[in-house]
């Protein structure tokens, strides 16, 4: 399952508080449509029916079904540039 790290998670929660989601809402990753081997990341009010929750507290972030099983190996990390948040995935620390 996909995992955050902690600036992660603190700018999901921040995030989702500027847009003043409720509590059920989060950052959701899809497959982009438009450019393939991509994700696109929007905040969203709600999962949707088959997507994979990631619930860590105040951070929520929903994962599309399709894209699970190729994100269930990364870790998603943040950091602040000049344009504002942006996030990368990397792949999972070896456990042990």
């Amino acid at each position: 399952m996909l995992t955050l790290t902690d600036n992660a998670r603190l700018t999901v929660e921040g995030l989702a508080a500027q847009a003043e989601l409720p509590e059920t809402g989060g950052l959701r990753i899809a497959q982009s449509e438009a450019q393939g081997g991509t994700y696109e990341l929007s905040l969203v009010t709600a999962p949707q029916d088959d997507d994979q929750v990631i619930d860590t507290g105040a951070a929520k972030v929903f994962v599309e079904a399709s894209t699970a099983d190729v994100l269930a190996t990364q870790s998603l990390d943040a950091e602040l540039t000049e344009q504002g948040p942006g996030f990368m995935l990397a792949p999972q620390a070896p456990l042990g």
